[in-house]
């Protein structure tokens, strides 16, 4: 009887510890939604690019006239705040029926680590749109986004890391085949959020 007691209080405490110094409320319906986002986003950026005569798929022959890169631009950032607004929501619903906080000195420290490599990120995609590099944004966007989900692991739930080392490969293969970005970048951040998503929602809900 005793021994019983002994671990459930040890189960309890290990509980306790993770609640504290792990954000483990992440939904995974979120990854879902920003999947779906990510491929509606890419869709549309397929169509402006054949809308604009080019040669995307086909050795990445592209004309970026200034007008395409903004509408390009624009879709990526209109998909990244969708993303970013229906995961707040969802991780705000799955925290409030958890009992738990959305924003202690844990979801300080993850945001941190998650947003270092993100925004270093970002400000090298701009280098690169001022270089008019553009063929190389895709792969970058996937390196940089895995490497913030591994950083951020640590913080949060481990099955993070395994999307990000899957974003970072994509990335690194995507840089050897420039003109399939559009393909690898749909892949990276529409079916494998979807996937992920899905497995997450599984496991923790």
């Amino acid at each position: 009887m005793d021994s019983k007691n002994y671990h459930e209080d040890l189960s309890h405490i290990r509980s306790m510890m993770e609640r504290s110094s792990r954000f483990i409320s992440l939904s995974g319906l979120s990854g879902v939604v920003a999947g779906v986002v990510a491929l509606l986003g890419a869709g549309y950026a397929y169509l402006a690019l054949e809308s604009a005569k080019t040669e995307y798929i086909f050795r990445g022959r592209v004309s970026y006239t200034p007008a395409l890169v903004q509408e390009l631009v624009v879709t990526g950032l209109i998909v990244l705040v969708i993303a970013v607004l229906s995961g707040y929501v969802f991780t705000a619903n799955k925290s409030k029926k958890k009992g738990l906080k959305i924003w202690d000195a844990t979801t300080k420290r993850l945001l941190i680590t998650f947003a270092i490599p993100l925004v270093t990120g970002g400000i090298f995609c701009i280098a690169l749109i001022f270089h008019h590099l553009f063929v190389w944004i895709a792969p970058v966007t996937l390196i940089f986004y895995g490497l913030a989900l591994v950083s951020a692991e640590r913080y949060t739930l481990t099955d993070v890391k395994y999307l990000g080392y899957c974003e970072i490969a994509l990335g690194l293969i995507s840089s050897f085949i420039l003109g399939w970005g559009l393909f690898f970048w749909a892949v990276g951040f529409g079916i494998l959020h979807i996937v992920y998503g899905l497995i997450m929602h599984k496991k923790y809900k």
